[in-house]
C-alpha cells in the first residue's frame, strides 16, 4: 500500500484542482492510461482534468474515487492574504 499525506489543500481554481490530481496519480505510480481505465474513462478526460480543463462531473467524481479521493465541501470565505500573494507569485512566474 502506497503511503500517502493527506491533501489538505484548499483547491480553489480548477489548475490547483489538476495539480492534485496529477500528484496523486503520480504518487500511485499510475500512468494517464492505468488511471483513465480504472476510472471507466477514456484518458481524454485524464489529460483535460489534470490540465484544470473543463470536465463532467461524474467524469471527476470516477477518476477522485479510482484514485482513491473523495470531495468535502467547506466554506470557501476570502482567500487569505498569503493565498492571494503567493498566487499572483504563481502567474508572475509562468510568464
Amino acid at each position: 500500500m502506497v503511503n500517502m499525506q493527506a491533501m489538505t489543500d484548499n483547491i480553489r481554481l480548477p489548475d490547483e484542482l489538476g495539480r492534485q490530481l496529477q500528484a496523486r496519480r503520480e504518487a500511485l505510480g499510475l500512468s494517464k492510461t492505468a488511471l483513465a481505465e480504472k476510472a471507466g474513462k477514456v484518458r481524454e478526460v485524464i489529460y483535460r482534468l489534470e490540465a484544470g480543463e473543463e470536465s463532467t462531473v461524474s467524469s471527476l467524481l470516477a477518476v477522485m474515487g479510482a484514485l482513491g479521493l473523495v470531495m468535502r465541501m467547506d466554506r470557501a470565505g476570502l482567500p487569505t492574504g498569503n493565498e492571494v500573494a503567493a498566487r499572483f507569485m504563481e502567474d508572475d512566474d509562468a510568464a
